[in-house]
């Protein structure tokens, strides 16, 4: 992705107050589903609008996994 002249993008500006978090061993969620990945999933969601929704779905047409079963992992919780 190339860098667009004049805008900067603070990452942190786009997380929720509170960085409380969720982690656990997963796969990939795109063929193949290899495994391990150590996901960290923020407690606080942000809302987005049907309008982003559907952008988002534009561009990740194939992003429709299912949710998997947790097969023995451990879900660990941030203070």
């Amino acid at each position: 992705m190339a860098a667009v002249e004049g805008v900067s993008v603070n990452a942190a500006d786009l997380l929720p107050v509170d960085h409380g978090y969720y982690t656990f061993i997963g796969s990939l969620t795109t063929p193949p589903c290899t495994e391990p990945v150590t996901w960290f999933v923020l407690k606080t969601h942000e809302e987005i609008s049907s309008g982003e929704v559907e952008v988002f779905a534009r561009l990740y047409p194939h992003d429709t996994r299912p949710t998997q079963r947790l097969e023995g992992r451990v879900i660990r919780e941030s203070k």
